[in-house]
């Protein structure tokens, strides 16, 4: 009666093994019902027992505030499946209805396991709102999948039938699939939508609160994809949140999330430092420690991604391996069970689902690698950057290193994308040999012969593109060089007028530039078609070596063939862009490893010893420093220096003679060659040139010390900033712009004597502080703040006002870089061995003070004099400097002149586009390429349907024609759709790289004319970001990715055509699918959009914070701040990678969901060609629409990739556009208003009824000023903070437009002239001295108007002669950026050397000797009163003897003119305001005098 167990269990097995069996469907369906009951068990005693450790849980439902449609429709849905197979089973037990498996076991058992494991999913879900689940877990949607894919497999054959009558078997079937197909797009979505209350002492809505305050809570407090499940990551339903609130509202940062942990900059650069110490340690320096450092910090996230890339490679090839036997089935369909099409059909749909799970993982797994390598690389950049030696700076300005962190960096990252082609490479050509040996026999050979021979092209092309790269980083260095250091400068090169000269400067660095990319991209054209023809010749060999040695191709041979030489498209085509990347990668890793490995600063130059053990502050025994080591000459040679704790240390000299190095000496800064340097506690700096930071006044002055009211208070007393802070409509929140633009010299010089001061440090070294500052405000800082709050510290101060040598302890008097002369003051002037000559200098400016003052009235010693000063000080408030902005003169102006980078809103304008497609000949190359990429598709379409029609269906069938006909036809249309391809690249690069040029061109001339205000209240970091990173994005990648987005439309377009004309049925799916994948687009793109544009924006500020470091890295180190620095710069990464991770999370959440809807396209397709019947389509054209289907997902997916893709490109063209349409200054020459070529003659300037304002809704800042400068007359102007004074010189040269009024030179108004033609013919000297990066030729005459002799004429009189003398290149000595080799002084005396040559007859002095000793102050005076006798000059001066031999003297406050009369005529009215200021400077006088017996 019963059979044998073990023969029973054979047959079974047997069975089961039968791919035609009938009751397949029951077996299948029994193992995924008894997998899904044994991974709940596991689930649920797991849950349970995590329930009993933590019970005291409160269960109750009444805190359930909403039930959502999700929660309704996933129960309603799992209740129908439940009750649709109760009632099959119901129907069973009746024998109702007649199943197709013979097998009532089988069937009973399968409909039973359903039924019980739907009864448990229905169980589950009720439980969901019990248990107070946000989202659904992650068992439950994966269940729900696999139904839904089981439901299609089985149910496909329903669709289609249109002969069979239906049973209810059928009809509950299809009852089950459309339930599944809801429970998929819940299992997608995830979340149960369910709201509750949380309750607590105050109940506060937990789920009720918007979705922007939810991101917002969590983004504080962890990372939604660190949190996320492992179905979520595979999916990327992680970022669904961000997407809901994206498409609601344009995002804005906060609402961006936090990145993951191992993400993090702090996390990867941590990390990075250790394997480059492991590898420096093991292996040493060499460019190869750079490389192995990389790999040892990617090699486990690598390893990782290449193991989805080969896996992804592998079931590529499933596909076109399959397509053959797919063709034999459709032809011998009588002879097959619909089974075996079926399970052909699922092989088909799993191999492309693994395809598009893999390789969605590889390629976030690679972008999220190049984030961490990038924060890692960035981070250690700017490390080194904080320590590079003053040799390293002066060979790496910091153009070229924002350019390795800008773009080499983003070049190496690219390549981490890239990587996984070269493993998957040889597995993609193995694959392919492999399938076509199989079809093809030995002309699989004639294919791996051609396939190595076009890589091998590659090989020389690579190597020219590699030189190519190299020349066009080079090219953009210099260009970004230029452009850095125009920009820091542009307010000189307005005042000069040589904004021309350096705009063609500019013009030139960028053609050089562009005959390089030109060079790079006509060689990667030609490349291209090489490539895009390499699968057509690789074919046409193939088959011709087919015919050759007699190989039969039938048309399930040449179909599986073509199949596979499209696959090898990929590859093929990937290859010029891998070996593009390696290239760029390999010029940029080297240059990086190459900066890595510059020189330090010296770690062992200064001994740093606690303020306990030694009763010397500073000491230096036998020291010999020098700037360039390999010189005969050291800077500083034969330093002996001893400081006790509490001393005050003057240093004085000649410009040249060493002072600064001297304190760079103590600060370990210089190359120490020989001796001892020991510090005692803890150090300050004050640099002479000042450094401010883009922050507010008090971000500056604690510098990350921690607030105190009464110590802040007293610091900002005792260094004179409490009048300064009343100006500011904020006070001392009041932010500064950018190198402290909008404050004057002055106001940055006490900020940071403040900023030295709040440190409480025990070392104090200050590089001449009081240069910049008026005679009263010099004195107050040296009373109350060097000799008072500093009284009990060490202090060594560089000083040119020999007023303050006498109360320092030790005087040392450099020459030459050495200490010539040292002790106190009077037994220096004992020595009589040169410190007498710069005291002597300093006494003839007090006798012409005392003398002028003498003789405008009869002065009278009066004890209540010394009573009064206060009072006077008090009322003075006098000049500080000149102030260089608009918000130090405007005291209603908002205290934020750096705005936020302004950024558009929703969809890029079509506008944008238009303009970029435009540019170029009114966009008439843009049809013309598409055109020649329809030609292209159509024919290579054209070649496909020619060898699939021609091609016999079996090996016993006869072609249509002879095979050689056959494949010269097909040959020809193969290269015609090559030739096509050489006319599209070609295009693309012309079109693409002239568009670029363009846009750069507007930009820059956009720039070069924009206001000084616009420069005032834009970082340079922003300006720099457009024009290195966009406009990279232009020259090489713009072009390309609008292209690909035409011609992947039109390949999508052409394979829906193919698989339309195989099965039109197929357009009924894809209509609804289309629309789904348009719904996705639109979803997707406005978080996509926004999500681009922060990342943009929050690019500069990594730039600008950089740029910032680099020039204050001296302070930085002197005062230990380094951690500090480091730690804003991981934070500002951290702020880029949070909106650029998620940019490409995004990205792949489309392309996952595009992926799977362009399948369940094509198993429609394929489940529909199996359902029909047999003699219905031609098998060989059924094939090539297989053939054409296997790809619908890939181009699905690239077209609305290149389309997002392109989109947040267009970003760049829009930044562009911004900036090319700035508000231009007034035009540089008016043809109708030429002045003569003599013009001025006599110097003249009339001030008739002069406003100024910064802006219409801004306060006047110049008030009715009427006056006249007579011409040839020397004029000195003072006032108070805030008077005006830079206001009137801004206006005369119209750096700011008069408002109403007019002013007049030599009966020319100056408002009618162009700027070319009015500031070239005027002269001036700012404050702020600058040179440019070049030679000292280069800086004194920047246009090549002067002959040799002229400029050492120039040279001598401005002292500089014998300095340039004595060094080997002479003229052509060497001026690095910012002029960082030469002191301040000399700097400035260049700057006189400019004015010099230039002979205006009209001069403006802006405190043009503020840097230089009285010594040589006195012969510069008598240098400028001799060569500018008969001239007009007018002096904004601190010291008062500059002032008190003009002729006359303008004095304004608040904007209006107080006294406008002789120095003489002043000083006889004793209330007048120069009267009190020349009082106030005259009994300080007299007190020095008294006290020295100097005067006597």
């Amino acid at each position: 009666m019963s059979m044998p167990f073990g023969s029973a269990a054979q047959m079974g097995l047997t069975q089961w093994l039968q791919l035609n069996s009938p009751c397949m469907k029951e077996h299948i369906s029994i193992t995924m019902q008894l997998a899904f009951l044994a991974f709940f068990v596991i689930h649920f005693a797991w849950k349970r027992l995590g329930a009993v450790r933590n019970r005291g849980g409160n269960d109750i439902e009444e805190d359930l505030k909403k039930q959502s449609f999700s929660y309704k429709l996933s129960l309603l849905c799992s209740v129908s499946i439940f009750g649709t197979h109760c009632f099959i089973l119901l129907l069973l037990f009746q024998n109702s209805t007649v199943p197709q498996c013979d097998s009532s076991v089988s069937v009973f058992s399968a409909e039973i396991s359903q039924a019980l494991s739907w009864l448990i999913v229905s169980v589950y879900v009720m439980k969901i709102k019990k248990w107070r689940l946000i989202e659904f877990p992650w068992m439950l949607r994966t269940w729900w999948l696999c139904s839904f894919i089981l439901s299609l497999t089985f149910t496909a054959h329903f669709i289609t039938a249109k002969d069979e009558p239906l049973e209810f078997r059928d009809y509950a079937d299809l009852t089950c699939l459309v339930a599944s197909l809801f429970l998929l797009t819940v299992s997608i979505r995830g979340k149960t939508g369910l709201q509750f209350l949380e309750s607590s002492e105050v109940t506060e809505p937990l789920l009720l609160c918007s979705e922007t305050e939810q991101i917002k809570k969590k983004s504080s407090s962890f990372s939604p994809y660190g949190n996320a499940t492992l179905f979520q990551r595979i999916t990327f339903s992680w970022i669904n949140p961000l997407f809901s609130l994206g498409y609601k509202k344009p995002l804005e940062k906060d609402d961006v999330p936090n990145i993951y942990v191992k993400d993090s900059a702090q996390t990867c650069s941590q990390a990075f430092d250790k394997n480059l110490k492991t590898t420096i340690e093991q292996e040493g320096p060499g460019r190869a420690f750079f490389y192995k450092s990389v790999l040892r910090f990617v090699w486990k996230k690598a390893a990782i991604n290449a193991l989805f890339a080969v896996v992804n490679a592998s079931t590529a090839y499933i596909g076109p391996y399959l397509i053959n036997d797919f063709v034999v089935f459709l032809t011998k369909k009588q002879d097959q069970s619909l089974n075996y099409g079926y399970l052909l059909a699922l092989g088909f749909l799993s191999a492309k689902i693994v395809e598009t799970v893999t390789q969605r993982q590889w390629i976030f797994g690679a972008r999220q690698l190049g984030m961490r390598l990038r924060a890692a690389l960035i981070s250690h950049i700017y490390q080194k950057g904080l320590l590079l030696s003053s040799q390293s700076r002066q060979s790496h300005t910091s153009g070229e290193i924002i350019n390795y962190m800008s773009v080499d960096v983003q070049r190496i990252t690219d390549f981490i994308w890239y990587v996984n082609n070269i493993w998957m490479l040889p597995i993609q050509i193995s694959a392919a040999i492999f399938i076509l040996q199989k079809h093809l026999g030995l002309g699989a050979v004639a294919a791996l012969v051609t396939t190595l021979m076009v890589m091998a092209c590659n090989y020389p092309l690579t190597r020219i593109q590699r030189t190519y790269q190299s020349d066009i980083m080079n090219a953009k260095d210099e260009r970004m060089k230029a452009t850095s250091e125009i920009l820091k400068n542009m307010k000189i090169l307005k005042l000069q007028a040589w904004d021309n000269q350096f705009l063609n400067k500019v013009k030139r660095l960028r053609k050089k530039e562009y005959d390089c990319l030109w060079k790079s991209l006509r060689l990667q054209a030609f490349t291209t078609f090489i490539l895009w023809g390499a699968p057509s010749l690789i074919s046409v060999v193939t088959f011709v070596t087919c015919m050759l040695i007699g190989v039969k191709l039938t048309s399930g041979a040449v179909l599986s063939a073509l199949a596979t030489f499209q696959m090898l498209q990929s590859p093929i085509f990937g290859l010029p862009d891998l070996l593009s990347a390696l290239v760029q990668s390999k010029v940029s890793a080297d240059r990086i490893a190459s900066y890595l490995q510059q020189s330090e600063t010296q770690k062992d130059a200064v001994e740093y010893l606690s303020k306990d053990d030694t009763e010397l502050s500073v000491e230096i025994e036998n020291g010999a420093f020098s700037w360039e080591p390999e010189a005969s000459r050291p800077t500083l040679d034969e330093i002996e220096l001893r400081v006790k704790t509490g001393m005050k240390v003057a240093i004085c000299g000649a410009v040249g003679s060493g002072k600064s190095s001297l304190l760079s000496s103590i600060l370990g800064e210089i190359q120490k060659l020989r001796g001892t340097v020991r510090v005692s506690g803890k150090q300050a700096y004050v640099p002479q040139s000042p450094w401010i930071l883009t922050g507010t006044i008090r971000d500056n002055i604690l510098f990350g010390s921690i607030y105190e009211s009464e110590k802040y208070e007293r610091t900002v007393k005792a260094c004179a900033l409490i009048k300064d802070f009343e100006l500011f409509s904020n006070g001392d929140m009041t932010e500064i712009g950018e190198r402290g633009i909008n404050m004057s010299g002055g106001q940055k010089q006490r900020i940071q004597i403040a900023r030295a001061v709040y440190q409480d440090a025990d070392v104090y070294l200050l590089d001449d502080p009081f240069s910049a500052v008026d005679a009263h405000t010099g004195r107050q800082l040296f009373e109350e703040c060097l000799m008072g709050i500093l009284k009990e510290k060490t202090v060594l101060y560089v000083t040119h006002q020999v007023e303050f040598l006498p109360a320092a302890d030790l005087i040392l008097v450099m020459q030459n870089g050495r200490v010539m002369q040292a002790g106190k003051f009077q037994e220096l002037l004992k020595q009589n061995i040169g410190f007498e000559v710069l005291v002597g200098a300093h006494n003839e400016a007090l006798d012409s003070i005392l003398s002028i003052e003498k003789s405008s009235r009869n002065f009278k010693e009066e004890a209540k004099d010394e009573d009064d000063t206060s009072a006077i000080a008090e009322s003075l408030q006098t000049q500080r400097d000149s102030e260089h902005n608009i918000s130090t003169e405007n005291k209603k102006k908002e205290a934020k002149l750096v705005q936020d980078e302004e950024t558009e809103k929703g969809v890029i304008g079509k506008e944008v586009y238009l303009a970029y497609l435009r540019t170029v000949k009114g966009g008439l190359l843009v049809p013309i390429i598409i055109l020649a990429q329809s030609c292209f598709q159509m024919l290579q379409i054209a070649s496909n349907y020619w060898m699939a029609w021609t091609a016999p269906p079996t090996a016993e069938s006869k072609p249509k024609m002879s095979m050689d006909k056959i494949l010269l036809v097909y040959a020809l249309l193969a290269a015609g759709s090559s030739l096509c391809v050489l006319a599209r690249t070609i295009l693309v690069a012309i079109g693409g790289l002239s568009t670029a040029e363009k846009f750069f061109s507007r930009m820059l001339c956009s720039i070069f004319r924009a206001p000084m205000s616009f420069f005032d209240s834009t970082p340079t970091g922003r300006i720099l970001n457009r024009v290195s990173t966009d406009q990279s994005v232009l020259d090489l990648e713009m072009a390309i990715k609008l292209g690909w987005c035409a011609f992947s439309i039109i390949q999508i377009v052409g394979t829906i055509f193919v698989m339309s004309q195989v099965a039109w049925q197929v357009c009924v799916i894809f209509i609804p699918v289309a629309v789904a994948c348009v719904f996705y687009q639109r979803y997707y793109t406005p978080t996509a959009r926004e999500l681009s544009r922060m990342s943009g924006v929050e690019r500069a500020p990594i730039l600008h914070h950089f740029a910032e470091s680099l020039a204050g890295a001296t302070t930085i180190r002197a005062f230990d701040q380094r951690d500090r620095f480091i730690s804003s710069n991981l934070t500002l990464i951290d702020n880029h990678s949070r909106p650029w991770f998620h940019v490409a999370s995004a990205m792949e959440w489309l392309s996952f969901r595009l992926n799977l809807l362009s399948h369940f396209v094509f198993a429609f397709s394929l489940v529909l060609l199996v359902t029909l019947p047999e003699g219905v389509i031609n098998p060989s054209i059924a094939g090539l629409g297989v053939t054409y289907g296997l790809s619908l997902n890939v181009l699905q997916a690239t077209v609305i990739w290149n389309i997002c893709n392109a989109e947040n490109k267009m970003i760049s063209v829009e930044r562009i556009l911004q900036y090319s349409k700035i508000p231009s200054e007034a035009p540089l020459v008016v043809d109708a208003h030429k002045p003569l070529d003599n013009w001025p003659n006599v110097g003249s300037i009339v001030f008739r009824d002069l406003q100024v304002r910064y802006a219409e809704h801004f306060p006047a800042v110049l008030k009715n000023i009427t006056c006249e400068f007579p011409g040839g007359k020397k004029i000195g102007v003072v006032g108070r903070t805030g008077s005006g004074k830079s206001t009137l010189i801004q206006a005369l040269f119209r750096i700011v437009e008069p408002s109403h009024g007019t002013i007049v030179i030599d009966n020319v108004d100056i408002t009618k002239i162009g700027l070319h033609d009015l500031r070239s013919r005027l002269g001036i000297i700012p404050q702020d001295p600058a040179l440019f990066d070049g030679t000292v030729r280069v800086n004194l005459d920047p246009l090549a108007q002067y002959t040799d002799q002229e400029l050492w004429e120039a040279l001598d009189k401005c002292q500089l002669g014998d300095v340039l003398r004595a060094k080997d290149e002479k003229l052509n000595a060497t001026v690095v950026e910012n002029g960082d080799n030469w002191s301040v002084g000399q700097r400035q005396l260049v700057c006189l050397g400019r004015v010099l040559l230039k002979k205006s007859n009209i001069l403006v002095l802006d405190e043009a000797t503020a840097s230089v000793d009285s010594a040589t102050d006195g012969v510069i005076q008598k240098i400028i009163t001799q060569e500018f006798k008969d001239r007009t000059v007018v002096t904004i001066a601190h010291r008062i003897h500059t002032v008190i031999e003009s002729d006359l003297v303008l004095v304004l406050s608040d904007g209006r003119i107080a006294e406008f009369d002789s120095p003489a005529k002043l000083l006889e009215r004793e209330d007048s305001f120069f009267s009190k200021l020349i009082k106030e400077y005259s009994m300080r006088s007299k007190h020095f005098t008294g006290s020295n017996n100097l005067l006597s």
